[in-house]
């Protein structure tokens, strides 16, 4: 185990077979897949509730990339996939594409949007980034499309 990230540190299997030749899926990564997903429903959940009491949108765009970046990596693991140790939603998109093709074109843009939300918006120098509403609100409610489609592949 890789203790930093707490996973193993070789890609492993999502599933298994009987020798009659049926597979089902490993338990141990549902498990960690549902861990992920449910400190992503966290952050999505804050990112809704900032922004139903008008808080910051800096903070709300935080809890988008946060929750965006916590379902792909969820889903990797699902996949048997070690999750790289990386912020970028489009990275992550890129892995999910390979088991999830249809994915990738309807999300590409939040994801490259919410990366900056994470990146390039949260540090000085210079004041807390402020967004449109409307603006957020948009990618709010994207990325509650993403969210409830990984959950809907995950069929956890």
């Amino acid at each position: 185990m890789n203790s930093k990230q707490g996973w193993p540190s070789k890609t492993f299997s999502s599933r298994k077979c009987s020798r009659k030749g049926k597979c089902f899926m490993d338990e141990g990564l549902r498990q960690q897949a549902r861990e992920w997903f449910e400190r992503g429903d966290h952050d999505i959940e804050t990112a809704q509730l900032l922004y139903k009491e008008h808080g910051y949108t800096d903070a709300i765009a935080y809890h988008i990339q946060q929750a965006i970046e916590k379902y792909l990596k969820g889903y990797l693991v699902l996949k048997g996939q070690r999750p790289p140790w990386v912020h970028e939603l489009d990275t992550l998109l890129n892995l999910v594409e390979k088991f999830e093709a249809d994915l990738y074109p309807p999300f590409i843009e939040l994801c490259e949007k919410a990366t900056r939300y994470y990146i390039e918006d949260r540090y000085p120098p210079g004041p807390p980034a402020e967004y449109d509403r409307e603006e957020i609100k948009a990618d709010l409610d994207l990325a509650w499309q993403l969210v409830r489609a990984i959950r809907g592949k995950a069929d956890l």
